[in-house]
């Protein structure tokens, strides 16, 4: 698999779907777009599955990702609610099937882990350390927005062997085990 590439990343939702694409060049990650698709004014369930199908393959066909990584689904009481992710994740995958691009599920704690070193990091945690990542003073402020770049740069992580088996206990612990990933 080549470094140079294009990777996607999706945090599935009937009402917010984030969605968001780094560039990999000479193995180093850079944002190219992200953005959340809004779908709350919709009532009509299926009006919004064709929705999340359509604007998944607007962003494919715009910026020609060789690689889809997105969110899993985790367990929760509300069976209702797990139905309905259940199915957004479904047509995002389905949409990049229709253009043949690989896909790659993570767990929501696998993907803080990989960002953070830790399973239980909050939405606010993962996006400050994206955001010193990358170097943004303008990081986007919407948590599905955010956690869709997460979602890609944990695929990048996996990839390029770059998350240790250890456990952090401390966030100075993460830095010290994870030189590489933690720019000053």
């Amino acid at each position: 698999m080549s470094n140079d590439r294009i990777i996607m990343g999706i945090d599935p939702g009937t009402n917010l779907m984030g969605y968001g694409l780094i560039r990999v060049v000479n193995r180093k990650p850079e944002i190219m777009v992200s953005g959340v698709l809004d779908l709350k004014k919709i009532s009509d369930p299926y009006i919004k599955l064709q929705k999340i199908f359509q604007r998944t393959l607007q962003v494919i066909d715009e910026y020609h990702p060789d690689e889809l990584a997105i969110e899993s689904q985790f367990f929760g009481k509300n069976i209702q609610s797990m139905l309905k992710l259940g199915r957004a994740q479904g047509v995002a995958i389905a949409a990049a099937l229709q253009r043949n691009i690989p896909i790659f599920e993570y767990a929501p704690r696998k993907i803080k882990l990989a960002i953070t070193g830790t399973g239980t990091a909050s939405k606010e945690q993962l996006a400050v350390i994206l955001q010193r990542y990358f170097k943004m003073k303008d990081f986007p402020q919407n948590p599905d927005e955010s956690d869709a770049i997460a979602i890609a740069l944990c695929h990048f992580f996996q990839d390029n062997a770059l998350v240790t088996a250890k456990k952090s206990s401390s966030w100075a612990d993460f830095v010290k085990n994870n030189p590489n990933r933690v720019k000053k």
